[in-house]
């Protein structure tokens, strides 16, 4: 097995000992038929592995199909991956036959698993444990030959404690793990990706390829990258096309490089009107870092209701604002609750936003902020956005 090789032909760019961990176990476990996880944040590649273990199966010369679980309503991702009869709901005018019969004999991704309905998570664990399943409207039993490959920015564990996630759904998906590195993990590989993007930005706007200085380079690789190998892509392109000057000084490059903080500060240059492509990766992040808080703030205040933690420990998760209060003054849980509102009140602006860039086209607005367009979907509901106001 030649690592070099494979990552040529599947236009993977990198050194990082991690990286090359990862296509190693991809390449071992190809030959058999057990079920991946691959985890890893948006961004980092993950779709490149499920190709590799396909490509060197049994199974290659069969159907590969990439699903991304998160961009299919939830009223039809069963039909999507199971069929449907004709008359079994409204506007099902004929049969269907859904991805786990069309593959029959190949191999499935189903990218964003954790974006699955709980429904559809007990459908998915009946397929891994006896390659059995119904079609929507239908009661007879269907058998298929379907190798699953599934892959997720979430943490699972943590989508299982909240009850998001099947326990055992994610042990037989899990049999076999992979984890693709973040960007700021294999800092050896930055001016590598950089190079190669440039290089072929070059060939696609025929124009000399873009340079950094050493003082450029050393910026570029301890920049953290929140939105990885998609982010680095993006800016390499913004740099290519707007910039005269072939040789990129720090000065230069910093413009395009977004601040990384809590607030929502979105770029360093002046004219930010065409700057979206790096302002949605802030975005994400911001979100990101918001859904952990919030889920952080709801357990600590379980855990401040029981009695389990003292008012002084509680007060450790704002180590960065911190809360001060009299001595004399009773501490009640709405001091918590006024955190947790006003982190999902930044939440709601963010969405609002990014919602009027794309003129409330919910699509495009989900994949600019990093989450399912179902995701997105649930936000707008539970936040009482007005998508189509006009201000």
């Amino acid at each position: 097995m030649d690592i070099q090789n494979i990552k040529q032909q599947f236009d993977i760019i990198g050194i990082s000992p991690s990286l090359d961990r990862g296509i190693y176990i991809a390449c071992q476990v190809a030959p058999t038929d057990l079920s991946v996880l691959i985890t890893g944040e948006s961004g980092t590649g993950k779709e490149a592995f499920p190709k590799i273990i396909h490509k060197f199966s049994s199974r290659k010369h069969g159907q590969y199909i990439a699903v991304n679980c998160g961009a299919i309503p939830e009223g039809t991702i069963d039909s999507e991956l199971f069929g449907h009869e004709k008359g079994s709901f409204t506007g099902a005018v004929e049969t269907r036959k859904g991805y786990f019969e069309v593959a029959d004999g190949g191999t499935i991704f189903m990218d964003e698993v954790a974006e699955l309905p709980l429904s559809t998570q007990v459908r998915l664990l009946r397929v891994l444990e006896t390659g059995e399943f119904l079609k929507v409207g239908s009661s007879k039993v269907q058998k298929t030959n379907v190798r699953i490959i599934a892959a997720t920015n979430v943490n699972l564990q943590e989508a299982i404690k909240h009850k998001r996630f099947r326990e055992d759904l994610y042990y037989r998906l899990n049999t076999v793990p992979i984890i693709v590195p973040s960007l700021r993990d294999r800092k050896e590989d930055i001016h590598l990706l950089f190079r190669k993007f440039a290089s072929d930005f070059a060939e696609k706007y025929r124009m000399p390829s873009i340079m950094l200085d050493s003082e450029a380079r050393i910026e570029l690789e301890n920049y953290p990258w929140p939105g990885n190998v998609r982010q680095l892509k993006n800016v390499t392109e913004q740099i290519s096309v707007i910039e005269p000057e072939r040789n990129v000084t720090k000065d230069k490059l910093n413009k395009y490089l977004p601040v990384i903080n809590n607030l929502p500060v979105l770029y360093r240059g002046k004219d930010d009107s065409n700057n979206f492509a790096t302002e949605r990766e802030l975005l994400y992040k911001i979100l990101f870092d918001m859904r952990n808080d919030i889920n952080e703030l709801k357990k600590w205040m379980y855990k401040l209701s029981k009695g389990e933690i003292a008012v002084q420990e509680y007060d450790k998760f704002f180590d960065n604002e911190p809360m001060i209060y009299q001595e004399d003054t009773p501490r009640t849980d709405t001091d918590a609750a006024e955190k947790v509102q006003n982190l999902q009140s930044q939440e709601k602006e963010s969405i609002r936003k990014v919602l009027k860039k794309f003129n409330n086209r919910r699509k495009p607005a989900a994949e600019a902020l990093g989450i399912s367009e179902r995701t997105l979907y649930r936000k707008i509901k539970e936040y009482d956005i007005e998508e189509f106001e006009d201000e």
